[in-house]
């Protein structure tokens, strides 16, 4: 969150941009996925930019890392980050974080002595604890723990006042700029997070706490087994219980940090895949109710002034687009998925209406030219004649200009199909492990290419 990120917002502010989206802000965990986070209201220690801390005089010149490398090595910033951080946190002004604390009473000193204990831990998940106190959170246990390890709970509470300072301070900046946050909330937390080993009652748990049933999707355009995410699936009649309190403190403090918050699969809201914790794969579960408007209305009564976009992609259903239209959050349109169909398609552009927000594709797909590469020459032969694709303008761009031509109020093209880029390139494969690697490189964000992808956003009244 230092130099390099505000020097993005301004590549934005010049390509005349009044959005950036960006995945999940979270720790992140199994396989490095934002979406498999250990706390849904904590910030990624690994965003903190050491930079902003040695100005601050936390941490001295020759304590900087060296120049990133192209590719992020998560497992060296596993191995070096708490190194440096603890030196930071050997200077720093104890009232300060304890000042910071208070401020975030209802989520930090939970998450903060979980991290302590997980550390303690070797960093295994919850259930594989030593203790079996510490894992069924017994009062006693619970007391040592916090005494033990207050200096621990102490750092990671430090991580996260650095972490929220300097966001708020990158946000604040986009705000000069006039350019918006668009934040993204994952529908579910992992089986290893601080909110089922705290809440262990909100979740469809046997009597020793281990999952009896688990989150995915049915087979589908990624995977002919289904997806098996293994997120521990929520009791809803437990949530509904206490008025969906979780839910509505979680897009409170989504709204804090962003503009509009994207509140991932929406499609779990209306009905969810629920795959037996033994079962071989995700084909083996079944369709359950979600909460439905039930939930809709306590987030809107939470927070009424909260921009929220529903990612409704996935399995299609009639209850499904009820909901969305109930509910009056834009849905998501994907040009990647619009041809070698009928001209009914619903991501073709001229199916699109105002209240939905349009894509070229997501991190869950392919890029643009790695498709381009990929689909069946009937699909593309569509594409290129319905958008008029030439190789003047060039392929990226044609794509690009589809999704900014569309009546919809919002058009987001990914950075790698601006660039585009192919398949080296690719964010994440879902239902695999290895991806969320790639990064973009300031010798990107040219003077040429802001100019180009500015006059192509004023051509469609969107800068």
């Amino acid at each position: 969150m230092g130099r390099p990120a505000f020097d993005f917002l301004d590549f934005l502010h010049a390509a005349r941009q009044r959005y950036w989206q960006v995945l999940p802000l979270s720790p992140t965990g199994c396989g490095d996925s934002p979406y498999q986070s250990v706390s849904a209201f904590a910030g990624n220690p690994y965003f903190i930019d050491p930079g902003i801390l040695c100005e601050q005089g936390l941490l001295l010149p020759g304590e900087l890392p060296k120049q990133r490398c192209e590719e992020p090595d998560f497992y060296d910033l596993y191995i070096t980050r708490p190194i440096l951080f603890r030196k930071a946190f050997a200077r720093a002004d104890r009232r300060e974080i304890a000042a910071f604390c208070e401020t975030q009473r209802d989520w930090l000193p939970e998450y903060a002595l979980f991290s302590a204990i997980k550390d303690s831990e070797g960093s295994r998940p919850w259930y594989e604890w030593e203790d079996p106190a510490l894992r069924l959170r017994e009062p006693t246990a619970l007391a040592v723990a916090r005494a033990d390890f207050a200096e621990d709970i102490l750092y990671h509470s430090f991580l996260q006042m650095h972490f929220f300072r300097q966001w708020e301070a990158l946000r604040a900046y986009a705000a000069r700029l006039r350019v918006q946050i668009i934040g993204d909330m994952p529908l579910y937390v992992p089986y290893d997070s601080v909110e089922v080993w705290k809440d262990s009652e909100l979740y469809q748990l046997d009597e020793n706490r281990a999952p009896t049933r688990v989150a995915g999707c049915p087979p589908d355009y990624f995977s002919e087994d289904g997806q098996w995410w293994g997120n521990a699936l929520y009791r809803w009649e437990a949530h509904e219980t206490t008025g969906f309190d979780w839910w509505q403190r979680r897009l409170i403090a989504a709204n804090r940090l962003y503009d509009v918050v994207r509140l991932d699969h929406f499609r779990g809201i209306s009905a969810y895949w629920s795959i037996p914790a033994d079962a071989p794969t995700a084909a083996y579960g079944r369709w359950e109710e979600g909460p439905g408007m039930k939930l809709i209305a306590a987030l809107k009564e939470a927070c009424p002034g909260c921009r929220i976009i529903a990612e409704d992609l996935g399995v299609q259903s009639p209850e499904l687009s009820t909901l969305l239209a109930q509910s009056g959050f834009p849905g998501m349109r994907l040009i990647q998925f619009a041809f070698g169909s009928d001209p009914g398609n619903y991501h073709l552009p001229h199916n699109h209406d105002a209240n939905c927000v349009v894509y070229t594709a997501t991190h869950d797909n392919a890029t643009m030219m790695q498709w381009v590469a990929e689909v069946n020459p009937d699909e593309l032969g569509h594409a290129v004649d319905y958008l008029g694709l030439n190789a003047k303008e060039g392929l990226p761009f044609g794509f690009a200009r589809g999704v900014l031509g569309s009546a919809a109020d919002m058009a987001i093209i990914p950075w790698q199909d601006y660039l585009g880029l192919g398949a080296e390139a690719r964010m994440n494969l879902p239902n695999t492990m290895g991806w969320w690697r790639y990064r973009a490189q300031g010798s990107d964000f040219t003077e040429k290419l802001a100019k180009r992808i500015g006059y192509y956003t004023e051509m469609f009244g969107r800068g």
